[in-house]
């Protein structure tokens, strides 16, 4: 077996645990500053670039009230924003658009960071030769992922079954957490005979070891796919002298680029 960690995914990990959880409506934020930290951004004018400073800047929303069943079994839920961030009753529209995440990391690293937007389609194959791209520079590298939380193995899958799927490939692991649309930052992979298990740093610590939880590459690309829910897919986030290496490597191993509708509302509807 073999492991593989994405340039970067130390300082994101760090980060990560320092910051969890997110705050209620903000998982695309949250990671779009673990991204941007993971590239020694942490700070703009005196500023620190922490989730609510990309939710402005994405164009966030955040639900008037939480609805039930909204964050996963443990989770009392954060609500202590540090800025004003504008909102809507309807829970099922707030958050944060794809382009959103995108747009800010782009603003917020002042064009450093690329964010390449990929739509698919996601099978396993896809998935690994996306990672293996990633995990070939340098430079840091952060992969956010907006999937459908209801196609992933539960999170706290036991090393039986962990190693029953590395070895054999067996996808008998635990039942799902949540069903939601969701972001999280994919860090890393445990490859083996039977299969290649990805690394997801999550947004809450009732998730898996401290929000970090091992995923199988097909459950993780069906999640991705999110075929039964507003569209997801993934944001390389590179270094801007890395983007073309990158999107050369990405359209070779079948993904398209463009951004998705994951069913968020945007701050601009509002108005």
């Amino acid at each position: 077996m073999e492991m593989a960690l994405l340039p970067g995914a130390r300082r994101l990990l760090e980060l990560h645990a320092r910051e969890l959880p997110q705050r209620d409506d903000l998982c695309g934020a949250f990671c779009g500053a673990l991204a941007l930290g993971a590239a020694g951004l942490t700070e703009r004018r005196g500023e620190p670039l922490e989730q609510d400073a990309v939710a402005i800047a994405a164009g966030s929303v955040i639900s008037g009230t939480r609805a039930d069943g909204i964050l996963p079994y443990g989770e009392p839920g954060r609500r202590d924003y540090r800025l004003e961030i504008p909102r809507i009753e309807d829970s099922d529209l707030s958050g944060t658009t794809a382009a959103g995440v995108h747009d800010a990391i782009m603003e917020l690293s002042a064009g450093a960071l690329h964010s390449i937007p990929l739509t698919g389609p996601w099978s396993a194959e896809t998935l690994d030769g996306l990672f293996e791209a990633a995990a070939a520079l340098e430079r840091p590298v952060a992969l956010i992922a907006n999937f459908a939380t209801h196609h992933l193995w539960g999170s706290k899958a036991n090393a039986p079954q962990l190693l029953a799927y590395l070895l054999d490939g067996d996808q008998a692991g635990p039942p799902p957490d949540w069903r939601v649309g969701h972001f999280a930052c994919v860090v890393g992979r445990i490859s083996g005979p039977g299969g290649n298990l990805y690394a997801v740093a999550d947004t809450y610590p009732a998730l898996g070891n401290g929000g970090v939880h091992m995923q199988p590459a097909e459950r993780l690309a069906a999640a991705l796919e999110r075929a039964d829910m507003p569209a997801g897919g993934m944001l390389a986030v590179v270094f801007e002298q890395d983007a073309d290496t990158l999107r050369r490597e990405t359209l070779a191993v079948g993904l398209r680029e463009g951004l998705w509708d994951n069913g968020t509302i945007t701050q601009e509807s509002l108005a």
